[in-house]
């Protein structure tokens, strides 16, 4: 069975930075592209970014080009997400993707607060 493991949430205060990470791992796949999703506390769930595996190409949404930055590990199932300049509108729990929603995380909680 495919898992997808989320790591390096917390809480954190504007104007800082954390990097997300995603491993999956089990069952069988091909990994096409890796993403994370967001919901914020009463918004609807937003991609946040995503990244094709095989051309390397990224997508961001609006509200965090320039601040947020989608990569993988080079020979691993494994996507980070580097967040800077964090502002409270990015508090949210952030999920990962596996092939456009094929898998999911679980999601991990990100808190901008002072």
């Amino acid at each position: 069975q495919v898992q997808l493991a989320e790591s390096g949430g917390g809480l954190v205060q504007p104007g800082g930075s954390l990097r997300l990470s995603c491993s999956a791992s089990g069952g069988t796949f091909s990994t096409t592209a890796m993403g994370w999703l967001r919901a914020g506390p009463g918004k609807e769930r937003e991609v946040v970014a995503r990244l094709r595996w095989l051309t390397g190409d990224t997508w961001y949404v609006d509200s965090v080009k320039g601040r947020f930055t989608i990569s993988r590990a080079s020979g691993e199932n494994t996507v980070h997400l580097q967040m800077n300049n964090l502002n409270p509108e990015d508090t949210a729990v952030y999920y990962c993707s596996l092939n456009g929603g094929e898998y999911w995380g679980k999601g991990i909680l990100v808190s901008v607060s002072s």
